[in-house]
């Protein structure tokens, strides 16, 4: 049996009672866990967080993550980690620039102090400022997002938006090539039905990207999720 890293232990009280942040849980999640636990009311019996990706699936999990577990460590960690998943497209647009770089590396020192964590975060969201790209932004802010939940969501929507853009560019290359070759043979009107169904295709295909990105990108948080709770390596 693995030997866990993390301390991933909570209690079906704390999260019905949630915090002031969350506010508390909801309540068709928690009747869900619940009966997958075998239980009737809340009690104070340690559950972990795997039950809770077990019965509920990984937004739930995400959310006990983020808002009722006895330490940060783990949150920090899977944070740094969803980050890291996507550094490359703001780092595409300011390879020279650090900041978020050094923000994750923050994410999992155990080790630093509030204000070194706290200046951390500012460098990092002022890094984001400074990138001019929407989609560069994003990436950059990943790493600030202040609980796991949003960090990982936020990370699946840089990743489906990068894959739109490729998909979307290459299918405007193929576009462009084929109407051109068309209008130079005078085909104007095979041109323009080309034209308008590669268009609608080339919307198809970037909308079918994204979505795949955002399964994979889901998928593999969950995966590494279950990695760092040690169920498998």
């Amino acid at each position: 049996m693995t030997e866990l890293k993390y301390d991933s232990t909570t209690t079906l009280r704390r999260i019905r009672e949630g915090s002031p942040e969350s506010g508390r849980a909801c309540k068709e999640s928690y009747i869900k866990l619940l009966k997958f636990l075998g239980k009737t009311k809340a009690d104070d019996e340690p559950v972990t967080l795997l039950q809770v990706l077990d019965s509920n699936g990984l937004d739930d999990a995400l959310w006990v993550l983020s808002y009722v577990m006895p330490e940060d460590r783990l949150a920090r960690h899977f944070r740094a980690w969803c980050a890291e998943q996507v550094l490359h497209v703001f780092e595409a647009e300011l390879p020279g620039d650090s900041r978020v770089r050094d923000q994750i590396d923050m994410l999992r020192n155990d080790s630093a102090k509030a204000a070194a964590r706290a200046a951390a975060q500012d460098a990092a969201k002022a890094a984001a400022k400074a990138a001019a790209g929407r989609d560069a932004q994003a990436a950059a802010r990943v790493a600030v997002w202040g609980d796991a939940w949003d960090s990982a969501r936020s990370a699946q929507g840089v990743a489906q938006a990068a894959a739109k853009a490729a998909a979307w560019d290459a299918a405007w290359d193929s576009l462009r090539t084929a109407t051109w070759e068309s209008a130079r043979a005078a085909k104007w009107e095979a041109a323009r039905a080309m034209w308008d169904a590669a268009w609608d295709s080339a919307i198809a295909a970037s909308w079918d990207a994204s979505k795949a990105a955002g399964r994979f990108a889901r998928d593999s948080q969950e995966d590494q999720l279950r990695k760092m709770l040690g169920e498998h390596t």
